[in-house]
């Protein structure tokens, strides 16, 4: 369930669809008990593989760090 919830806020942060044919050609989702573990170790390994595969094939936004943010006071809460 963790791996679907990583994928669904990636693609929420960035607006990309991660393709997920191998996973879904698994037919097995968190829910499904009834699989045995090797079906699930699979299917984690196949989501895991692909949004890792999307992530590495897309160039990061670079942020630059400009020394002014260190400036500007902290609010502390009591």
């Amino acid at each position: 369930m963790l791996m679907i919830h990583i994928k669904k806020y990636y693609e929420g942060i960035t607006g990309e669809e991660i393709a997920t044919k191998q996973y879904s050609s698994l037919e097995i989702s968190p829910v499904h008990i009834h699989k045995n573990k090797k079906c699930h170790k699979d299917a984690i390994l196949a989501l895991g593989d692909e949004i890792v595969t999307h992530i590495k094939g897309n160039t990061l936004v670079r942020v630059d760090y400009t020394g002014e943010a260190t400036t500007e006071k902290v609010a502390v809460e009591h």
